[in-house]
């Protein structure tokens, strides 16, 4: 068994699932984040980068000292004796004699004696000092299995590397070179602060210009809300401004286009009910009078079934012509498909010959298929020829025709009748209006002809003389089959 569920409360669950977060501040928190985040790692991989750098180039330095005093030992001489320095001690005095030492340095030479380590060391600022002359420091450094390495001390992170070398007799000494980088990783981390301020600072400002970027961009929807809150039946000409080429100026153009549909769509309900009103209002009232006055006269009761039933055909009339108007500017009034105009224009004057006593000739035939809506123009034609059988006596002559002409398609019916006021040429076709000269009907025939042209991208024309009849031409554009294919 299905169930059909209410509207309203489907409608209610659907707008829960959205948020009140205005679109613009959406829009800026989303662009915000994501550039929070590129940020924050792009800060995050700078200061990564900068310190590993300044640790390869710190430990670079490092061991290009040790490499220097490897050489040293290989190849030093005591410069007196000319004799090659076997002595640790030596050794390690003759190379740190000579040795000057960068800020933040320290150059420290070790040989095992009786009472532990034996030290030399040449250093310049007192952090350093502290830690080389640390025999503690020294000596965890020394027993270390690496031959680098760091030390966390009180005042920052020490990098050292450490070298052996044996001399001639057999001792053993030992090179370090220390090197204290809490400048260089204080610069990196001013470096970085300097960043995040920037960053911060860019942060605030996509912020400002995002706000207003998104107001703008954002400026044609809400444009579209207003209007829409400010649309009601009675008032539909409201439009929204367009101005660019971009998404939202599109959303703005289809959104008049629909404000244009549901105008037309009103404007024609509100006049088919007008129309509707208005002309049906008299045999209603007719129908109601002779009901009220009804006697038991059987003659005047047949009658007055007589006159009702004239009425009510005419209402029937009324109403299917309001009816094929209010479908005039729908889509699918129209379906043209390949139509023979020979065939099309017989078929038209076997069907007319039956409305009237009238001389009928059919006056011409064009040749060629083309795209049009058969049935709709036979409608016109016939319409048209109506027109001319109430405007003409019995035994007067009314011509059709059909011919094709220079990108046209022409159908024509021409009578003997009155004719008509040449001011009176355009409103003819209004709905509800006879000529002067010309009676009968609801007034709706010649306003369905029009519709009926129109939905063909056409026009329908009249041309007449008052007194020498008049003659009314439907001009078709000349789509031929094979165009449309």
């Amino acid at each position: 068994m299905t169930t059909d569920l209410p509207t309203r409360p489907l409608t209610r669950l659907a707008g829960r699932r959205g948020t009140r977060v205005p679109a613009r501040a959406q829009i800026m928190g989303w662009l915000l984040l994501v550039l929070v985040l590129v940020l924050l790692t792009v800060i995050v991989i700078v200061r990564e980068y900068l310190h590993d750098e300044v640790h390869r180039r710190v430990t670079n330095s490092l061991e290009q000292e040790a490499r220097e005093f490897v050489a040293f030992a290989e190849h030093g001489r005591d410069p007196v004796t000319g004799r090659m320095l076997a002595d640790p001690a030596t050794l390690l005095h003759n190379y740190l004699g000579h040795q000057y030492p960068d800020t933040d340095e320290a150059l420290i030479g070790a040989w095992p004696v009786a009472s532990g380590l034996g030290v030399v060391s040449q250093e310049q600022t007192e952090p350093i000092k502290a830690v080389a002359h640390d025999r503690a420091v020294l000596r965890q450094i020394v027993d270390a299995p690496g031959a680098h390495g760091v030390l966390d001390t009180a005042t920052g992170p020490v990098h050292w590397v450490k070298v052996r070398a044996e001399t001639a007799q057999g001792g053993s000494a030992w090179f370090v070179v220390e090197r204290h980088i809490a400048a260089e990783t204080a610069e990196v981390d001013r470096s970085v602060r300097v960043l995040l301020l920037v960053s911060a600072l860019g942060v605030v400002l996509a912020a400002l210009i995002s706000w207003i970027v998104a107001g703008l961009i954002l400026a044609p929807v809400r444009a579209v809300r207003q209007a829409a809150a400010e649309i009601t039946e009675h008032d539909l000409t409201r439009r929204i401004p367009v101005d660019g080429r971009d998404d939202i100026a599109a959303l703005a153009d289809q959104f008049n286009a629909m404000l244009d549909r549901l105008e037309d769509a009103f404007r024609i309900q509100r006049q088919f009910v007008d129309d509707a009103g208005h002309e049906l209002r008299t045999p209603i009232t007719i129908v109601r009078g002779h009901l009220e006055l009804l006697g038991v006269d059987p003659a005047e009761r047949d009658e007055v079934v007589r006159l009702c039933t004239d009425e009510l055909d005419r209402m029937t009339r009324i109403v299917n012509d309001l009816l094929v108007l209010a479908k005039a500017d729908r889509p699918d009034f129209v379906s043209p498909a390949p139509v023979s105009l020979a065939e099309l224009t017989s078929d038209i004057d076997a069907k007319v010959r039956t409305l009237g006593d009238r001389r009928w000739v059919l006056a011409e035939i064009g040749e060629g298929e083309f795209e049009l809506d058969g049935q709709r123009i036979t409608q016109a034609m016939v319409q048209l020829a109506q027109n001319a059988v109430q405007h003409t006596e019995d035994g007067s002559t009314i011509r059709i025709g059909s011919a094709v002409g220079e990108g046209t398609v022409e159908l024509w019916v021409s009578d003997e009748g009155p004719g008509v006021d040449p001011a009176e040429v355009d409103s003819i076709f209004e709905r509800f209006t006879h000529g002067s000269g010309r009676k009968g009907g609801a007034g709706l025939g010649l306003a369905i002809v029009r519709a009926i042209a129109d939905a063909h991208h056409g026009r329908v024309l009249v041309r007449s003389t008052p007194g020498s009849g008049a003659t009314f031409r439907l001009e078709l554009p000349a789509t031929s089959a094979e165009d449309a294919t």
